[in-house]
C-alpha cells in the first residue's frame, strides 16, 4: 500500500504531511511520559519484525498480492503511542532506504500505514477484547481489528487518490476496498498466529507494557530476532511476485503510468544489494540491512526518550 511519488497531488502530500507530522509528535510526546525502559527492547524487536514481514508479499486472488501491516500487532504489544513510532520508523527507512513508497507520498503513507491503521485497530481491539473475554477473545478481537485497520488505511489511500485527482473516489474506493478486504483476512490471520506464540510464551507482554525482567525480555528479544533471521533467510526469498492491491488497483483503473520512478538516490532500492547477482541473496541481504536499521533506529529513539533509563509505571499508558 506504499504510494509512489506522482499519484497525489501537492496539496494532498503536504495535508498528509501535516497530519502525519501532528500524530508522531502527539505520540513522541506520550511516550516520553509513559514509556517504560523495559520496553526499548521490544520497540527495536518490533520494527525489525515488522520490516521483515512486510518483505513477504502473500498471494491473494487474481493476481495480486498483499503482505502485513503490522499496526495492530505493534499497538497491542507496545501501545496506541509507540506503534505510531515503530510503524513512521519502518515507513522512513523503508522510503529513503530502498525507495518503497514516494518521498513526496511519504507523509500519506506514514499517516495511512502508521497513524491510521494502529489507531483505529487498537481503539477496535480494545472494546472487542472487553467484551469477548479470556485469551481467545483477545486473539479474535486482534484479527478483527487487523483487518479493520487494513481496510481502514485502504480507504484512506482511496480518499487521497481521489482528492488528488488520480482516480475518482467512485472507481478508486470499491477497487481499493474489496481487495484490502481480501488483504486484510492474511493481516488477520498473520496477527493472530503471532500473537498466540507471544502468548503462549510469555503473555505478560501483551499490552502490558512490557513487564517482566529486564534480562528475560532481553532474552526474548534475542528469540525474536532469530526469527526475523529465519524470516530473511527462508521466507522472504519466496515472497509473491505479483503486484501488492495498490499496484493492481492502479494498472486496472489506468493511473499506473504517472508513477514517478526513483531517481536512483536509494542505496538499496527495490531490496537489491549492489553487485550481489543472485537474486535471493540480494534480498536476503538487503534485507538484513533494513532489519539493523529499523532496529537501530527504534531502539535509539526509544532510549533518547526516556534520558537515560528513568524509572516509568507502565500501568501509565
Amino acid at each position: 500500500m506504499h504510494i509512489p511519488d506522482g499519484f497525489l497531488d501537492m496539496k494532498t502530500a503536504v495535508s498528509a504531511g501535516v497530519l502525519s507530522a501532528g500524530a508522531v509528535g502527539i505520540s513522541l510526546r506520550r511516550l516520553k511520559r509513559t514509556i517504560p525502559p523495559r520496553q526499548i527492547p521490544m520497540m527495536g524487536l518490533s520494527a525489525a519484525f515488522i520490516f521483515a514481514a512486510q518483505m513477504i508479499n502473500f498471494p491473494v486472488a487474481g493476481g495480486t498480492s498483499g503482505h502485513l501491516l503490522g499496526g495492530v500487532l505493534a499497538a497491542v504489544l507496545l501501545g496506541p503511542g509507540a506503534a505510531v513510532i515503530v510503524m513512521s520508523t519502518v515507513i522512513i527507512v523503508q522510503c529513503f532506504l530502498f525507495a518503497d513508497g514516494g518521498v513526496l507520498a511519504l507523509g500519506a503513507n506514514i499517516f495511512n500505514m502508521a497513524v491510521v491503521a494502529p489507531l483505529t485497530g487498537f481503539l477496535l481491539y480494545r472494546l472487542a477484547a472487553g467484551v469477548i473475554r479470556g485469551l481467545r477473545g483477545r486473539l479474535i478481537a486482534a484479527g478483527v481489528a487487523a483487518w479493520v485497520s487494513t481496510v481502514a488505511a485502504a480507504v484512506c489511500a482511496s480518499g487521497e487518490l481521489a482528492w488528488s485527482g488520480t482516480a475518482p473516489w467512485s472507481v478508486a474506493f470499491p477497487a481499493m476496498f474489496h481487495i484490502h478486504m481480501l488483504i486484510g483476512v492474511g493481516e488477520g490471520a498473520i496477527t493472530m498466529v503471532v500473537l498466540s506464540a507471544i502468548l503462549a510464551s510469555r503473555p505478560e507482554l501483551v499490552a502490558s507494557g512490557a513487564r517482566g525482567e529486564r534480562s528475560d525480555i532481553i532474552a526474548f528479544v534475542g528469540y525474536g530476532l532469530i526469527v526475523v533471521a529465519g524470516l530473511l533467510v527462508f521466507v522472504v526469498p519466496f515472497a509473491s511476485p505479483w503486484p501488492d492491491g495498490l499496484e493492481r488497483v492502479a494498472a486496472l483503473a489506468g493511473f499506473d503510468s504517472k508513477a514517478v520512478a526513483p531517481a536512483g538516490t536509494s542505496p538499496l532500492e527495490s531490496y537489491r544489494f549492489p553487485g550481489v547477482h543472485s537474486l535471493a541473496a540480494s534480498t536476503i541481504m538487503s534485507g538484513a540491512v533494513g532489519v539493523i536499521v529499523v532496529f537501530v533506529l527504534a531502539y535509539v529513539l526509544s532510549r533518547s526518550l526516556i534520558g537515560g533509563g528513568r524509572t516509568i509505571d507502565p500501568s501509565s499508558k
